[in-house]
């Protein structure tokens, strides 16, 4: 990759972005907004597929997974916290304000382009699966009532798709919120509304357990007609965890809301600690208990795959729980590649008036907005909701998502911005432990992602 120093030129830390909103604005954000941002975008659909993710692999596999895509993302997020600010990673003047900036500042702008991809990729997938997740859980919440009123044998049969369309129409006002800086209310309810549906989960689980009098599962997981279809199980498993954890695709744009002092990176870096912790004990609970509740027969999906009946409306609440969050997790995903996208248009077009004039909107004052914002946001979302609503198989797409982004973003551009920043020397020890580190993730990636590729031309196909 390019060399570190000489690429400093390229980003200037000025009063605005390049394109065309103010950043001469006051950070206010703190160690628990940052939490709350992470806890927002990590802690979403992705922990409903735990449970089943556990049954694939068993009860040493799956919680160890669990435990190593934790320590694979805090060992990342602590890599690209330090590649905010440059050239020193405390005190530097030049600031990234969005994980693109990081890349082109210490990799150079032929790296730009490989990682755009994965992280829009990435993001875009993230908004697909939220809207999938919705679908779902809204028609859980028909169905519990149904299940309730006409017994749990009745046929009980709605659809999703619509359901899918009002989450989109519902994203398509939310979506215009200008940026991170906006959102710091929205976060703090959606991150409320993840605790509660975890806890649910969570509770429900440890109470079938109980009244099950004993701990379903077994060492090796659930068992299938053929080995083949074992391996394929396993990854795709390995896929849904690993879409589950990381967040580095937006912790630039996190870390670019903190106030100073102390240090943004040493801010980042705890709120990450206590992120990680915090997802992880829920993760592991709510895996390891549905799998303990539920055996061979866990559910794709806990709250939504009916394991559970009764009662009805904690259910219905927890699902409820999961829409409000994913409201807010959509937008934690989508403003990143709404500024991307905003940011590079102005940069190709500085003089075209309909990207860079902006106008102010009559009932709200203090907001303003564009007409290619107003049309690319739009689009956007009747994209992630046509796709959705195209392929609304939940543990797959999850577990493809995860695969495609996992490596590239989380590992790879993390650790080699850090090696450039620091100036490791190839075949140091430092660098050794990076690269294997790199590697170890790359295959992991790799293997999930075949498993989730079997998996959605199975499911498409059956």
């Amino acid at each position: 990759m390019g060399g570190g120093g000489e690429q400093f030129p390229l980003l200037k830390d000025s009063s605005t972005s390049s394109h065309g909103i103010d950043r001469n604005f006051k950070r206010t954000g703190t160690v628990w907004t940052a939490v709350a941002h992470i806890i927002t975008a990590v802690i979403g659909s992705g922990v409903l597929s735990l449970a089943w993710s556990t049954a694939q692999l068993g009860w040493v596999a799956g919680p160890l997974a669990m435990v190593l895509f934790a320590a694979l993302t805090l060992t990342s997020s602590t890599l690209l916290a330090d590649c905010y600010r440059s050239p020193h990673p405390e005190h530097g003047p030049i600031r990234s304000h969005s994980y693109m900036d990081a890349v082109r500042l210490n990799l150079g702008n032929k790296s730009i382009w490989v990682s755009g991809f994965f992280q829009n990729v990435g993001l875009y997938g993230g908004g697909v699966a939220y809207t999938i997740t919705t679908g779902s859980c809204i028609r859980a919440i028909l169905r519990s009532n149904c299940f309730h009123r006409e017994g749990h044998k009745a046929l009980c049969a709605y659809g999703d798709s619509f359901y899918m369309l009002l989450f989109g129409a519902v994203q398509l006002f939310v979506s215009q919120i200008p940026d991170f800086h906006n959102m710091g209310w929205l976060s703090i309810l959606a991150s409320i509304m993840s605790f509660s549906y975890s806890s649910i989960g969570f509770g429900l689980g440890l109470a079938k357990v109980i009244g099950n009098g004993m701990i379903k599962g077994s060492i090796g997981g659930i068992s299938t007609a053929t080995a083949s279809e074992k391996v394929w199980k396993v990854f795709q498993a390995l896929g849904d965890i690993a879409f589950a954890y990381p967040y580095s695709i937006i912790l630039i744009e996190i870390e670019d809301t903190l106030k100073s002092p102390p240090p943004e990176n040493q801010t980042m870096k705890k709120a990450s600690t206590i992120a990680i912790l915090i997802t992880t004990f829920f993760y592991l609970c709510c895996g390891c208990l549905g799998y303990a509740a539920f055996g061979d027969e866990t559910p794709g999906n806990l709250l939504t795959g009916f394991g559970f009946y009764e009662p009805y409306w904690l259910i219905d609440f927890a699902n409820a729980c999961v829409v409000l969050h994913l409201i807010g997790g959509y937008q934690v995903y989508s403003q990143a590649v709404f500024a991307f996208a905003e940011r590079s248009f102005a940069e190709w077009f500085p003089e075209n008036a309909f990207i860079n004039d902006f106008y102010m909107i009559p009932f709200a004052p203090s907001y303003k907005t564009n007409l290619f914002r107003l049309c690319f946001r739009t689009m956007y979302v009747v994209s992630t909701t046509c796709v959705g609503m195209l392929f609304p198989y939940f543990n797959q797409v999850l577990g493809l998502i995860g695969a495609i982004s996992f490596w590239p973003i989380a590992i790879y551009f993390p650790v080699e911005m850090y090696s450039v920043k620091n100036k490791i020397g190839a075949w140091t020890g430092r660098w050794v432990a990076l690269q294997s580190f790199s590697i170890v993730s790359l295959l992991i990636s790799l293997a999930a992602f075949v498993g989730s590729v079997v998996g959605l031309i199975s499911k498409k196909l059956s």
